[in-house]
């Protein structure tokens, strides 16, 4: 079966028969018992409290976990594709199948510190996903390897963050896709209440985002923009975390205004 760029692209689940340019056997058995834990998922709905209820911002709950998920794993499909090495699993002697179970773990956790407090999140996530993974782990690795995958799990949950520099590629994949849910408003740019300002109007200004195969790198991200207000968003955010990510040289990314009549900004390669 070809690989289908719209399952892993869009908010549906991960298909695991499709054809993958990684190892998927160990994901195969890894993400069905991820999806259906019921503490994870428990800490899904709940991060989503003081993210949108207290502080006002939009969707960091299971929607945004979904999205990023899914990206991210589309991404790391795209950076395979295109010969990128990773080294995250592979430092630590870990096999080649386990870089996309890191993918996953990260991306799924990479946020329940919001339970704890909007505010410096990341930080609080590295607590919790420890417990989570201490748990979770042990059904599929032995006690040294369950350790290996945790630091590195750990490590791309932390550097989603952008005071953080990712030292894997593994990292960098899961820093880069959790910008990329900016659909719509679904940026992490906070957003005023009924405002006009710049942070709203970008946040609104994003139609659609998809990746595929590039021409000039591994991995193109296109951005369809209905008016000029979205290269804030795709500078500010997007951009800013890619740079620094380890993905700079592998990732390019397009941005296209689609409304013909505010054609103030028509494209943008970053």
């Amino acid at each position: 079966m070809s690989h289908s760029e719209e399952a892993i692209n869009g908010g549906r689940v991960y298909d695991p028969d499709a054809d993958h340019a990684f190892p998927d056997e160990k994901l195969n058995q890894v993400l069905p018992v991820l999806l259906e834990d019921e503490e994870v998922n428990a800490l899904l709905e709940a991060q989503n409290v003081n993210a949108v209820t207290r502080k006002g911002y939009n969707d960091h709950g299971p929607k945004h976990i979904e999205i990023v998920l899914n990206r991210a794993l589309r991404l790391y499909d795209l950076l395979k594709r295109g010969g990128c090495e990773f080294n995250g699993a592979a430092d630590h002697g870990l096999d080649e199948a386990d870089e996309a179970v890191i993918v996953a773990l990260a991306a799924r956790l990479h946020d329940i510190g919001h339970i704890v407090h909007r505010d410096n999140h990341a930080y609080y996530s590295i607590p919790l996903a420890s417990d989570v993974l201490d748990r979770f782990l042990p059904q599929f690795y032995d006690t040294v390897d369950a350790v290996r995958m945790k630091s590195e799990v750990l490590h791309a949950i932390l550097c989603h963050h952008r005071e953080e520099d990712p030292l894997t590629l593994e990292a960098g994949v899961i820093r880069v896709a959790d910008a990329l849910d900016m659909e719509h408003g679904r940026s992490r740019i906070p957003y005023e209440k009924g405002g006009r300002g710049i942070n709203t109007l970008s946040s609104q200004a994003i139609s659609n985002v998809t990746l595929k195969e590039g021409d000039k790198s591994p991995v193109l991200v296109e951005i369809e923009m209905v008016n000029a207000a979205g290269v804030y968003q795709v500078d500010n955010l997007l951009k800013a975390k890619l740079d620094g990510s380890g993905l700079e040289e592998h990732v390019r990314i397009v941005a296209v205004n689609t409304r013909s009549e505010d054609q103030l900004v028509e494209r943008i390669e970053l």
